[in-house]
């Protein structure tokens, strides 16, 4: 194999290992949260969104927040069978879910963030 060889194939396996870089996701989120996120991550150019688990309702629910890139972006809430049960913030300031305010739940812990 000669020099410029050797070099395009390093190349080109730099660029493979740069580009398939494993996203950090909380093992204990369930499977259908763990692809919504991967969709998020693509979907968002912030660097502060983020995931989070919180009890809320007797219930557990995931806030995918999109950071704070935007005065007017919306953070969307799902079950933990990714159903959307509501949406935080946005133009109108929404501050609840299911007629109550989401300021009682209960934060469990960051499951991803960019």
């Amino acid at each position: 194999m000669n020099i410029k060889s050797l070099q395009s194939y390093l190349w080109i396996l730099l660029f493979l290992v740069m580009s398939c870089t494993k996203l950090e996701i909380d093992e204990s989120a369930p499977k259908c949260i763990e692809k919504k996120i991967k969709e998020f991550n693509k979907s968002t150019g912030c660097n502060t969104a983020k995931v989070e688990e919180y009890t809320f309702q007797g219930i557990t629910v995931y806030l995918f927040d999109p950071g704070n890139c935007g005065a007017d972006l919306q953070a969307q809430v799902y079950n933990a069978d990714c159903k959307n049960i509501g949406y935080l913030g946005g133009f109108e300031g929404s501050v609840k879910i299911n007629g109550e305010d989401f300021s009682n739940a209960t934060l469990v812990k960051t499951v991803w963030q960019k």
